[in-house]
């Protein structure tokens, strides 16, 4: 029987202790997945053939290529840079994937709900669902090509081979849904697969049945490679440093323990469903990020768009509102009262239109609880 499979997976956003899941800092944080969704088919074929859709509209295509069989592709330079970076990973630390690679081929198409550099995690979605549909449609040994290792070969891809600055939170969330308390220590540099500790991946939402949460997507574009690359190097240079001399902790060090801070009481708020503390830990994390961007040269913080919505969302209700993402562009969201979305939404409607934010995407949103979803057709 020929196989033939859809699959679907989560965007995810970061609630608490952002940026310090490895990116900047040692840390941990507390992050969600969430119920807007890329997607992708595989099927047979007698090559290897990635495409990439704006939407399910087979009109609205990026970017295709085809590629014989077994033939790793490092002409990075396009939409598909990443996935082709993953299939090159995936080769050298799999045995078995590049014997099956080699001798058979397939036709992978990816779509995505989710919009372009909103800093929902979005280009690793396509990288979570390459890898998940490959480790599927090869039947791949799944103790060995399990979920935590697919995170960290979709880690090494974007970090090792494109030289990009990236975090692990939207590498792991969407994989195994939830809302989760992830732990990132021993990971700060980078080291091959299976010679530095896994991520901890803890799962919180047996204990939260729903956390009320607007999203606003600005619209202002951003490159979160470019923005976390600057404050990572600044990081490194005063870790390495630290390390060395000991005593106080230097600012971005300081930056990342604060925002690490807010993840472990945020966890305890949560635990004890304590949305006051926890909207009040968000609006400090946010504080500590708009601060550390300052510090790290970007003149208008987090972004004048974040800013602006976060500003509004606070002076009409909300319990807490921060930036989920790298900043600049992209994303934030809210926590609200229960039944107090639409408020909110109405609000940031308003907010956007009066400031010319006209690509604005502003929506109501749910925990994913389940993560990466794969289908027979």
């Amino acid at each position: 029987m020929e196989k033939h499979y859809q699959l679907k997976i989560p965007a995810r956003i970061n609630i608490l202790g952002n940026p310090a899941d490895a990116n900047e800092g040692d840390f941990a944080i507390i992050s969600s997945a969430i119920n807007i969704f890329a997607h992708a088919i595989i099927e047979p074929a007698n090559q290897i053939h990635l495409s990439l859709y704006n939407s399910l509209n087979v009109n609205d295509l990026i970017h295709e290529e085809n590629f014989p069989l077994g033939f790793i592709n490092t002409n990075y330079g396009d939409d598909l840079a990443l996935m082709k970076a993953a299939i090159k990973v995936l080769y050298e630390f799999s045995p078995e994937f590049k014997q099956k690679y080699n001798s058979s081929g397939f036709s992978m198409r990816f779509w995505t709900e989710v919009p372009r550099q909103s800093g929902l995690g979005g280009s690793s979605l396509f990288v979570l669902l390459l890898l998940g549909g490959m480790r599927e449609f090869y039947e791949l040994d799944p103790n060995i090509h399990n979920d935590y290792i697919l995170s960290e070969i979709a880690q090494h891809a974007e970090a090792d081979e494109l030289g990009i600055a990236c975090g692990f939170a939207d590498r792991i969330v969407p994989l195994f849904g939830g809302i989760c308390y992830t732990d990132y220590r021993g990971k700060v540099l980078p080291h091959p697969i299976g010679e530095e500790p896994m991520t901890t991946y803890e799962r919180l939402d047996e204990w939260v049945n729903e956390l009320p949460l607007v999203i606003a997507s600005t619209g202002v574009q951003r490159d979160s490679g470019n923005v976390h690359g600057q404050m990572r190097h600044r990081y490194i240079e005063e870790w390495k440093k630290y390390l060395q001399t000991g005593g106080d902790y230097p600012p971005m060090v300081q930056f990342m323990a604060n925002a690490y801070e807010t993840a472990w009481r945020g966890k305890m708020a949560l635990l004890r469903h304590d949305w006051k503390t926890f909207g009040d830990l968000m609006n400090q994390n946010h504080c500590f990020v708009n601060d550390m961007m300052n510090f790290c040269g970007f003149t208008d913080g987090a972004g004048w768009a974040n800013n602006l919505m976060i500003d509004a969302a606070l002076d009409n209700g909300a319990l807490g509102a921060k930036l989920t993402g790298a900043g600049s562009g992209g994303s934030v969201f809210a926590l609200t009262y229960p039944g107090e979305e639409y408020k909110l939404i109405n609000v940031w409607k308003e907010t956007a239109e009066a400031n010319g934010l006209t690509n604005a995407v502003i929506q109501k949103v749910e925990i994913a609880r389940k993560g990466l979803r794969i289908e027979k057709l």
